[in-house]
């Protein structure tokens, strides 16, 4: 059985630069560079169930439902790399949400796929134990 593959510098920084921008536009409630930073359909497995969003519309406010009220912003705790080619990257993530007084509010872990389709790097699923 052959390992996961790391060979690929190039894309592992591309996907990791999605994982910057995507963060960066969450916090400051930036729908168009937020969807910039997905590819749709978008895939998004938790809590036992596939969500797909087929477009861009309703992605940041379906977060904002699922993150609360009292979600101010969020940062990665890690990325690290599990696997890549040179069009695909899989993440193993972990990262937590913090109130307005940088309380936290959770940590969460998770896997995302960031694929370059079309010649633009984006997350294209994921698999989260977050709400």
């Amino acid at each position: 059985m052959k390992g996961p593959s790391f060979d690929h510098p190039e894309a592992i920084a591309a996907a990791m630069g999605v994982l910057d921008r995507h963060l960066a536009a969450l916090n400051s409630g930036d729908a168009v560079a937020l969807a910039q930073t997905l590819h749709f359909p978008h895939y998004r497995l938790a809590g036992g169930r596939m969500k797909i969003w087929q477009r861009s519309e309703t992605y940041l406010q379906d977060f904002y439902a699922r993150a609360g009220n009292e979600w101010h912003r969020s940062a990665w705790d890690f990325r690290n790399p599990i696997s890549s080619s040179s069009d695909k990257v899989h993440l193993d993530v972990q990262f937590s949400r913090y109130r307005a007084d940088g309380s936290l509010l959770g940590r969460y872990r998770s896997i995302w796929v960031v694929s370059s389709i079309d010649q633009r790097w984006a997350a294209q699923l994921r698999s989260s134990f977050a709400a």
